[in-house]
């Protein structure tokens, strides 16, 4: 599985729908409407590496309201439970 993180500027007046169009995609898992530098943040998961150009360039960066895109590969996915670990380390208390 890959997956990538796409920051998604977008239309202020079009955030609601870019937002519902997006997730709307095959390969888009999430979107989240955030504060900060960008609008959207949306979560692509396919099986094969290709597919984020059919997913990201093809369809998602020609959603009408969609005025620019930042895409970040996933090297790896650290679940919660290896999150906690990783901070308790050391730590006498059981978590």
């Amino acid at each position: 599985m890959v997956t990538a993180v796409v920051l998604i500027k977008a239309a202020v007046e079009r955030i609601p729908e870019v937002a519902e169009a997006i997730a709307a995609l095959e390969g888009v898992s999430e979107v989240y409407s955030v504060t900060g530098e960008v609008d959207l943040v949306a979560m692509v998961r396919v099986r094969q590496h290709e597919q984020l150009a059919d997913v990201i360039a093809d369809r998602m960066s020609k959603v009408d309201g969609v005025t620019h895109t930042e895409t970040l590969i996933a090297f790896r996915a650290y679940s919660q439970h290896d999150l906690q670990a990783a901070f308790s380390l050391g730590s006498d208390d059981p978590v």
